[in-house]
């Protein structure tokens, strides 16, 4: 990154400067020289850009005297490299408060003690710096043409890395969404986490931004494509200080990486259309083909098992049609890579209201850690909705029963969906579909009149008494059911004493009979009391149609 640079201590070192005297500033030799400028006037914020090595004679500046300190004051706060001053023509001496400023703030003071044509040394050094600049081109070019080879060739991004590294020598990562990162060297690799810690608190908007931990920098770079922003490229330093040279080489080598992520998005894309089409002809219940199949399904093995796991989005996105594609290709690496981090084998299918997943796994010995994998990679997509991956928070989960035949798909989607539909109707709050109960049989006969007449055949007399007196009985006869008879804990989780209670239970048993806890009584009472609850909420849920609930 440094080579690039022309310092005040290279041109010393030149055929004019061989009768240069620094007597200031000594510790500031390094500062670079980015053009010269002969100076022979006090106005300095006029001529003055920064990075000049200043020429001058002394003339009209009294560097004799304390007050050419002011002179020299202008010149730094205008970020100038340095001054050489000629001694004779206008000026004998450098008074010592000048050169104790220049010591003071690490300002080269220059003198010549011969005359010199200032001309000559302009003409000198600024050959020097254009042809330094040309090199850098140069090198910037052949460098360009390296990592576009490098892009076509598998693993070009790590190759790419490496080239960048071995350029600026300076480790380099590259920190996406998906679960690999990339970096160079590999010891870079222990930073990868802090990497990703700052990139949760980057300003909006922002295009580069340094960030400082344990004594280093770190230098982002977004990668951009498409109005998006792809990844983040890190460069780590021991200096807060980033060349032109060092920048212009970084902004070829994120067009670079940036073509490289477009192109496996265009091939992402294609293979995501594909793969649509296989998991939704399998969810219709279409025949499973090994053979065409086994591109996004893995081939049936005797540990390997499967669930539907279904996201029923009750706000359709919004997406235009031309930003959809690119809104559901983000969708579907961001959930793939998350069921692959808890070890799971995603097909997917993504729509505008729905996500199906086939998420196929190899068992485990115990059959408690599989359902927790499914529980904590739910729990987990709950925690990334600031990416709008569901467009807002209305949605449900569904997952389906455990199945080994990929040709029972259409079933496993009408089990998740089932459990959607629950969730939505708030009647359980559970994601499986062997957790739904009685439910399962509700909504396999949804058709209003029966479950009117059932409901009225058990719970009618229940139901008039409540109406017409205003009493709770329904509740009360529903909760003495849920604790098994127990009076004391149903007067506890109604907040009523025991003898309020055994009032209610006398009336019941008036209403219902006597026998109405005998096992099958009471097993018929319960399947009204839920075909009760279900068909009052379900009456009230516009989105709710069954001619429609089911592929």
């Amino acid at each position: 990154m440094e080579k690039w640079k022309v310092r005040i201590s290279d041109i010393l070192k030149r055929e004019l400067f061989k009768h240069a005297k620094p007597i200031a500033g000594i510790n500031g030799l390094d500062q670079e020289i980015k053009w010269t400028h002969i100076l022979e006037v006090g106005d300095v914020e006029s001529l003055i850009n920064g990075g000049e090595l200043i020429l001058t004679t002394g003339s009209g500046t009294n560097f004799d005297s304390p007050e050419g300190v002011g002179f020299i004051e202008k010149l730094r706060s205008k970020s100038v490299s340095g001054i050489c001053i000629e001694l004779g023509t206008h000026v004998r001496s450098i008074h010592p408060d000048i050169i104790s400023y220049g010591n003071s703030y690490e300002f080269p003071i220059i003198i010549f003690e011969q005359l010199v044509k200032f001309v000559d040394i302009t003409q000198d050094l600024h050959t020097l710096i254009i042809n330094q600049h040309h090199q850098m081109l140069h090198q910037l070019n052949s460098f360009s043409q390296k990592i576009n080879e490098l892009s076509l060739l598998p693993n070009g991004i790590i190759k790419i890395l490496r080239e960048l590294y071995l350029q600026l020598n300076h480790p380099v990562a590259l920190v996406t969404d998906e679960i690999k990162s990339h970096y160079y060297p590999p010891m870079m690799k222990d930073d990868v986490p802090i990497l990703q810690s700052f990139e949760k608190t980057l300003s909006a908007g922002h295009s580069f931004e340094t960030h400082v931990y344990d004594n280093h920098y770190y230098f982002l770079f977004p990668i951009k494509g498409l109005g998006h922003t792809w990844g983040y490229l890190w460069l780590k330093s021991s200096s807060i200080d980033v060349d032109e040279f060092a920048l212009s080489t970084i902004d070829r080598v994120l067009l670079a990486i940036a073509q490289i992520m477009l192109r496996n998005r265009t091939v992402e894309e294609r293979k995501q259309n594909q793969e649509e089409e296989i998991v939704r002809s399998l969810l219709k219940g279409n025949h499973f083909y090994s053979s065409s199949n086994q591109k996004f399904l893995p081939e049936p093995a005797q540990n390997l098992n499967y669930r539907l796991v279904l996201i029923n989005l009750q706000h359709p996105n919004q997406a235009k049609e031309e930003d959809w594609e690119e809104v559901k290709l983000q969708q579907t690496m961001i959930i793939r890579s998350l069921f692959k981090r808890f070890g799971f084998i995603p097909a997917m299918s993504v729509s505008r209201n729905e996500i199906a997943v086939i998420a196929s796994f190899y068992k485990h010995i115990e059959a408690k850690k599989d359902t927790e994998r499914f529980i904590n990679t739910v729990e987990e997509m709950k925690q990334i909705q600031e990416k709008n991956v569901f467009n807002g928070d209305a949605y449900t989960f569904g997952i389906s029963n455990l199945k080994h035949d990929y040709n029972h798909l259409s079933t496993s989607y009408r089990e998740a969906k089932t459990v959607t539909i629950i969730q939505s109707l708030n009647l359980l709050q559970t994601y499986f579909f062997e957790k739904i109960g009685v439910y399962r049989i509700l909504l396999d006969n949804p058709q209003q009149h029966f479950l009117e007449a059932y409901i009225q055949e058990y719970l009618g007399p229940i139901l008039a008494h409540d109406k017409d007196t205003k009493s709770e009985l329904l509740e009360t006869v529903s909760t003495y059911i849920n604790c098994l008879g127990s009076k004391k804990e149903t007067a506890e989780q109604l907040f009523i004493v025991r003898q309020t209670l055994y009032h209610r239970l006398e009336k019941i048993e008036q209403l219902l009979g006597e026998d109405f806890m005998e096992p099958v009584n009471r097993q018929a009472i319960e399947l009204a009391l839920a075909a009760y609850k279900f068909l009052k909420k379900s009456v009230h849920h516009k989105a709710l149609n069954y001619n429609s609930l089911f592929i």
